[in-house]
């Protein structure tokens, strides 16, 4: 490949030079030997016949100088630019050394100048930097072939120091033609790099020569032939092209998507089939099997169930400052007044038996003793909640360490003591029910609710129990599914196992619903 391509010093005329140029001739001056040469070079004549066997035109004197096309009449091209510049210069720094005087001169503090500074009668300006040099300025040129065979110089491009960075070079690429080759000529020996990937230097070969290696996953390059790839901030991530970083994927239990359609028809089935079960204790109220089953604490644990199964959709949807801080309260309040209101039912079935008669006055004695105990209970997780809110409530959290091409939007606990408080207070109650009523599991069948209270209290605790390394091990969204189905699971086990066997005897077994069947036994035992 030719060397096409170079810088010279910009073109430029000189006022008047073309028209003294073209007016030199020999007659003018006839002691300048020089001239004469020129002039029988230029015209391929001869002034005088040197040698009578050389057969040359003689020179006439008519030739004209303005009708030549060579480098002499090509003024634009002549040095004569910088000449003309030069002697202005010194012309200017002249005047101002003679006719300046201190504190008259043409500066705003009317001082003498100290540098040159003009502007040519074609407009380039003329100064010197504080070294004392001229400022750099030229062209880029390239050699091209004319249709006539004849060399022409096109300029391509500029390069001026007195512009601003950035733009002191400009070239034009499509004016250029590169002599043997009608494309441009590739100045690597590999193939550009496309956005999206990054330069690697071959070992054991020159510089020009790279593999280009696609940018890891959460990095991007967007210009072509990149050396490195860029990090995409924490919330971003690049795209499949790795062009461009784009906002990561929020992550959230959602009422939209499948899971929490399906979580939240579970949740209004479980409530509507507990308040169903209300409106039939309700109508049978004044039955033996509802009367002995203490209809107060029923109706109590079927409204903390409806809420326990309502709570649930507070995990559901985008967390906030607020839904946080309900979610965590509502479940531990309602599921301790659940479990309050299983205590104190284990207890009346304990003490029911421990009187010498049965239908005694125990059981009335109790009742406002019943009440101050579920309120208690219920009022220790209250505070608990009240402390764990106001110190270190729960709030939303970003969580970008999990994943890393997603953002899962979840609920901080705030504090692990305060959550792990509240658990704690619920499983101890679910515990103590457990204990009573294992222990009066052999009581008379056809009375006998422990038995049923028993069996809850197993599913609840083993609902639980699972439930705490499941909740540590799932991720994102799942880690409130798993939250949510602990509460259904243990919600249903306590509707199921304490009120079903209930209903179907006073739906589909009235004649058992009587006082001689449930007391039978314990006037068996009496006897």
């Amino acid at each position: 490949m030719k060397v096409v391509i170079g810088f010279t010093i910009p073109k430029s005329t000189v006022p008047g030079l073309s028209e003294f140029l073209v007016k030199v001739h020999p007659s003018k001056s006839p002691q300048n030997a020089l001239l004469k040469e020129f002039w029988e070079a230029s015209f391929a004549c001869m002034f005088s016949q040197r040698n009578e066997t050389t057969d040359v035109k003689l020179c006439s004197g008519k030739e004209k100088l303005a009708e030549l096309s060579n480098e002499y009449t090509d003024f634009s091209e002549l040095m004569s630019s910088n000449v003309y510049k030069a002697v202005y210069a010194v012309a200017h720094a002249l005047h101002e050394l003679l006719t300046c005087k201190q504190g008259k001169g043409h500066t705003l503090n009317e001082s003498c100048v100290d540098k040159v500074n003009f502007t040519t009668h074609t407009g380039e300006r003329v100064y010197f930097d504080l070294n004392g040099d001229p400022t750099a300025r030229y062209e880029l040129v390239n050699w091209q072939k004319g249709e006539d065979g004849e060399i022409k110089f096109v300029t391509i491009g500029y390069y001026d120091a007195s512009l601003p960075a950035g733009k002191q070079f400009t070239m034009n690429d499509n004016n250029i033609f590169w002599a043997g080759d009608p494309f441009t000529p590739k100045s690597v020996c590999s193939e550009s790099c496309q956005p999206g990937t990054s330069q690697a230097v071959i070992r054991g070969k020159p510089i020009c020569c790279f593999s280009c290696i696609p940018c890891a996953a959460g990095e991007i390059s967007n210009v072509t032939d990149s050396t490195k790839c860029i990090k995409c901030p924490l919330e971003y991530w690049s795209n499949e092209d790795r062009t461009e970083c784009i906002l990561k994927k929020v992550e959230f239990l959602t009422f939209g998507e499948t899971m929490g359609k399906m979580l939240t028809a579970i949740s209004v089935i479980g409530a509507s089939l507990t308040a169903a079960t209300g409106l039939i204790f309700f109508h049978f109220m004044e039955t033996p099997i509802v009367k002995a089953n203490n209809s107060e604490l029923s109706f109590l644990l079927l409204f903390s169930l409806i809420l326990c199964f309502l709570c649930s959709l507070t995990f559901i949807g985008r967390p906030s400052q607020w839904s946080c801080m309900l979610r965590h309260t509502v479940f531990g309040v309602t599921f301790a007044m659940c479990m309050s209101c299983v205590l104190a039912k284990t207890i009346v079935v304990v003490n029911a038996f421990k009187a010498s008669v049965p239908g005694s006055n125990v059981l009335q004695c109790s009742a406002p003793l019943q009440r101050l105990s579920v309120l208690c209970c219920t009022l220790i997780q209250v505070v608990i909640c009240a402390l764990w809110v106001s110190l270190a409530p729960p709030v939303p959290n970003r969580n970008t360490a999990y994943s890393t091409d997603k953002v899962i939007l979840e609920c901080d606990v705030g504090s692990a003591v305060g959550f792990w408080a509240v658990l704690g207070y619920i499983g101890l109650l679910s515990l103590m029910c457990f204990v009573l009523a294992f222990l009066a599991r052999k009581l008379p069948d056809n009375f006998n609710e422990a038995k049923f209270i028993t069996f809850s209290m197993l599913i609840f605790c083993a609902v639980w129990i699972t439930f705490i390394p499941a909740y540590v091990s799932s991720p994102g969204k799942f880690t409130v599914a798993v939250e949510i189905f602990a509460i259904l699971a243990s919600s249903y086990g306590l509707l199921f196992c304490i009120f079903l066997p209930k209903c179907y005897i006073i739906l589909f077994k009235p004649e058992k619903n009587t006082r001689r069947h449930i007391m039978g036994k314990m006037h068996a035992k009496s006897h």
